[in-house]
């Protein structure tokens, strides 16, 4: 989701996840302290309450949002000094710590909870779009340029990039590489820009 950091953008964000994902509870969510994510995590899976009319007279309460027990949240508090992280807590905002755990317990890939998927992926993304990097003159002066440079960037690298970590032995003891898009099961081979580039955008 290119663009900046608001409440708006955060809930497309969390909205088109909960569509990919086919609307499922996940083990486990979790993200820095933006409170934006809260509420739009929220927003996308809470349920809804509506209190009873108690018969006193003045206005009825108003519906409000509560969140599932099915949902995990924990969030990542990093205290820094003098520009250093010197101290990385965990905060559980939706669900029990044991359920937290226990996912945690379950997880193939981590043990804590942490950002350093997401970071490790915007770190990718500023090595391959340099109108991304930090402190440079490569810097977009138009934003529909920069919104079109993203979304190439991140499906090229998707299906076009073979990623070292991704690539599978085969029983001759051959290796043969993997992008993600193929790791996701979108295709079954590697992907060239041309043939990347000639894919039509919209299927008739």
């Amino acid at each position: 989701m290119p663009g900046e950091r608001t409440l708006e953008n955060t809930q497309k964000l969390v909205d088109d996840f909960k569509e990919r994902t086919g609307g499922r509870y996940m083990n486990l969510m979790t993200s820095d302290e933006y409170p934006c994510y809260e509420t739009a995590i929220l927003n996308a899976y809470g349920e809804t309450v509506v209190p009873p009319r108690t018969g006193k007279p003045g206005r009825p309460r108003k519906p409000y949002q509560v969140a599932p027990k099915q949902l995990r949240y924990a969030t990542v508090h990093k205290t820094r000094r003098k520009g250093r992280v010197v101290k990385v807590e965990t905060r559980v905002i939706f669900g029990v710590l044991a359920a937290i755990l226990l996912a945690l317990g379950r997880s193939r890939v981590s043990n804590v909870v942490n950002t350093s998927f997401v970071e490790r992926h915007n770190g990718t993304d500023r090595n391959r779009n340099s109108r991304k990097v930090r402190k440079s003159y490569g810097f977009s002066k138009d934003w529909e340029v920069h919104e079109a440079v993203t979304y190439l960037t991140m499906y090229s690298y998707n299906f076009c990039w073979a990623v070292r970590t991704l690539r599978v032995k085969d029983k001759e003891g051959r290796w043969h590489p993997r992008t993600p898009a193929m790791k996701a099961g979108l295709t079954d081979h590697v992907w060239s820009m041309q043939e990347w580039l000639a894919f039509p955008a919209v299927q008739r």
